[in-house]
């Protein structure tokens, strides 16, 4: 098992599948009364969230906690953050106080491997920038297999704002070493000139989303990063919607065993409607309980526990 986890590149098929069957393990937990597991007892995982975060932060505090882990959750605000410390001050004070694991979320992309050279701990990545957020796209995987039965040979169209997304590049990452073939689809200004041959060969670039729908297995809707736009990327919302959007009309173009995600969180209306998002055929509700016992196969594994 690897070190570190900071990158889907870091993950070859026989670990990255060790992980999916080892949270297939994990979920049985979930539907136990007493939903704990002694495996991490002793050990310390910091959460070092420098952006803020619902799903992310609370999936991987859960986890380590299911693992009987100690739990420190430490926020940028109200920090020696805000007094100027830098990253390296803040993993040196991390270091003194033994931790184990640290679990990064930062808006600075690289941020996570400049840490993993600071600490002795292994170093999760929850998202770096628009860089990379390699664990979501292992719950996606994991989803995925679990709706479809497998990966390898299933056709993913990623949909978006893939410019900003780091979910994107973790997916396209991940799921051409799993042997799935990847379509990026968007408006030419959300796409960056060369990223699926960079990524990963094979990948696939279009801009019409009603002539992928037909022809796919998964859709995963990415949301519109406005918060990360200083310019305008399209004519306006309503056009993106109509253009890109995910609506009842392109759900049914969809084969019918065709899944829908979205990592959250939605813009309902513009990249994905109401009416898609809470149909049977989404998988978004089960992609965050995923999480939990994904994250929790992350850290049990990383922290020694396949070697127990």
């Amino acid at each position: 098992m690897i070190r570190h986890l900071l990158s889907g590149a870091d993950l070859d098929a026989a670990t990255a599948t060790q992980i999916l069957d080892t949270a297939a393990e994990m979920a049985t937990v979930a539907g136990r009364e007493v939903k704990k597991l002694p495996a991490l007892r002793g050990r310390t995982v910091v959460n070092l969230f420098y952006e803020d975060s619902t799903r992310t932060r609370i999936s991987f505090e859960a986890a380590a906690k299911r693992l009987s882990a100690d739990v420190i959750n430490f926020s940028a605000k109200g920090s020696s953050v805000t007094k100027g410390e830098s990253l390296k001050d803040t993993a040196l004070t991390l270091q003194a106080m033994g931790a184990d694991a640290v679990v990064v979320r930062h808006p600075a992309s690289g941020a996570p491997h400049r840490l993993a050279d600071w600490v002795d701990g292994s170093v999760v990545n929850a998202g770096d920038g628009t860089h990379e957020h390699p664990t979501q796209a292992l719950l996606d995987a994991y989803t995925m297999r679990s709706r479809l039965g497998r990966l390898a040979g299933l056709s993913v169209a990623v949909v978006g704002d893939v410019l900003h997304s780091r979910v994107a590049r973790s997916n396209v990452l991940l799921l051409s070493t799993l042997g799935a073939k990847v379509t990026l689809v968007g408006p030419p200004t959300l796409i960056p000139v060369d990223i699926a041959a960079a990524l990963a060969p094979g990948t696939a670039v279009s801009y019409d989303l009603d002539a992928v729908l037909p022809g796919v297995d998964v859709v995963m809707m990415l949301r519109v990063q406005r918060e990360r736009m200083g310019d305008s990327y399209f004519p306006s919302a309503r056009e993106y919607a109509r253009r890109y959007g995910l609506d009842g009309p392109r759900l049914r173009r969809l084969p019918d065993h065709a899944i829908v995600m979205h990592p959250g969180p939605m813009n309902r209306g513009m990249e994905i409607t109401p009416e898609v998002a809470d149909s049977p055929r989404s998988t978004i509700v089960e992609q965050v309980a995923n999480g939990v016992s994904v994250r929790m196969a992350v850290l049990y594994l990383l922290l020694g526990g396949n070697n127990r």
